[in-house]
């Protein structure tokens, strides 16, 4: 039998040291004082998947640093697609390629909203969606996630009503899977929501960037392969599951019902997205699944390592093992620490509160803050665990000390 340490040899979790990491310029590696192990922002531990490394060094190499061109992006998520979720809904001229999946979230709602218009989100979610939506003169209406944490229907519902309720345009932002919670929303799900947004006339958002992400246990099912989704958007990119934040380039897809919608984006929007991220992005579909199937099993180990991690250290928090993601909601109302505030929402680092505030000051360990999360979050923390099982248990002890320690 082998070893825990010889079968997670190929893990891109395990592959780089603290050290190494520390010399990364990113947001994660840099917000925070050296001593502080981060565990907030959406980045993860790994070295740059190898098929997508040699775009990017091919591309540098023949200066080929212009502007984007092309559909090779859209077709490589439509190849995907095919292979990974079995959905061949994917056509190429009804996707437009944008900055990153907020930026093209605002242009979706420009389309099918107006300003004043309503936007309804399940809370707690995202933090952007809050503020990118608020910024562009749209309301959020929130929809609370029921105890399980899932999409309560009947909340929705209400929500959809008070949205249409003076007989303006609405729009339902959803995420799938769901941040912060990992829930990945099952085919009844998605055919409840669909059937709803129709009667109600609400027009869905599928903000899909970690569909590449379900772990075993679960499947992801795209939006647009649902009946009833006809007028919907869905929109993803490899941001998350390759780890290219800081190469920009997503897409929009457009259900068959919304493909005029499509077509007015204004012809700028297309200008934002960087060449270098559309290569690398194209690659990351095209070829980097094996780079990908190594990842989910390095997720899937330290799922099941964190919920160990925090039955021994934290043992009063509440979690829910996630879905899909590489993110984990931990409810810590037990410690009294509630901090109801609204904040930017864009959860950057001045947004600390709550208990994520505690396990920073006292534990040296960053969390996200629930409360810029919206209602439901106050009390709660988000933690990262795409990292190596080694910055997971010196997470973990640390926050059990702090705890326990007066």
């Amino acid at each position: 039998m082998k070893r825990a340490s010889e079968a997670r040899r190929a893990d891109p979790l395990v592959q780089l040291s603290l050290e190494q990491l520390r010399e990364r310029t990113s947001m994660k590696w840099r917000a925070h004082p050296a001593d502080v192990l981060p565990l907030w922002v959406a980045e993860m531990d790994v070295p740059l998947a190898p098929p997508v490394a040699e775009a990017l060094h091919r591309a540098i190499d023949l200066g080929d640093t212009g502007y984007p061109y092309g559909t090779a992006y859209a077709e490589a998520l439509a190849e995907f697609a095919r292979e990974r979720w079995r959905w061949d809904g994917v056509r190429v001229e009804r996707t437009a390629v944008v900055p990153d999946v907020m930026m093209g979230i605002v242009e979706v709602l420009r389309l099918i909203t107006d300003p004043g218009d309503a936007v309804v989100v399940c809370s707690p979610v995202y933090p952007p969606f809050y503020a990118f939506v608020t910024h562009d003169a749209r309301k959020i209406v929130e929809a609370r996630l029921g105890p399980d944490l899932r999409v309560d229907l009947d909340t929705l519902e209400e929500a959809f009503v008070r949205a249409r309720s003076q007989g303006r345009r609405a729009a339902f932002l959803m995420s799938n899977p769901h941040n912060p919670t990992g829930v990945v929303h099952t085919r009844e799900e998605l055919r409840a929501i669909a059937r709803l947004a129709g009667e109600h006339g609400v027009r869905v958002i599928a903000d899909e960037i970690h569909a590449p992400l379900v772990l075993p246990g679960a499947t992801f099912i795209p939006f647009l392969s649902i009946e009833g989704s006809e007028n919907g958007f869905a929109l993803t990119s490899a941001s998350k599951a390759w780890n290219l934040a800081g190469l920009k380039a997503a897409l929009v897809i457009a259900g068959p019902g919304a493909a005029d919608d499509l077509r007015r984006m204004p012809e700028e929007v297309g200008h934002g997205p960087s060449h270098l991220g559309v290569i690398a992005h194209t690659a990351a579909f095209r070829k980097g699944g094996a780079w990908l199937d190594e990842l989910i099993v390095g997720l899937d180990a330290n799922r099941t390592l964190l919920g160990q991690l925090i039955a021994e250290h934290l043992p009063e928090a509440h979690y829910r093992p996630p879905e899909g993601t590489y993110l984990a909601w931990l409810d810590c109302t037990w410690l009294g620490l509630h901090d109801d505030r609204q904040g930017d929402e864009l959860g950057v680092v001045s947004d600390v509160a709550g208990p994520a505030k505690m396990f920073l000051d006292r534990a040296r360990v960053a969390l996200s803050s629930g409360h810029v999360f919206g209602s439901g979050g106050a009390g709660c923390v988000r933690a990262n665990f795409a990292t190596s099982p080694d910055v997971l248990r010196q997470a973990l002890s640390r926050m059990g000390r702090a705890v326990r320690e007066p």
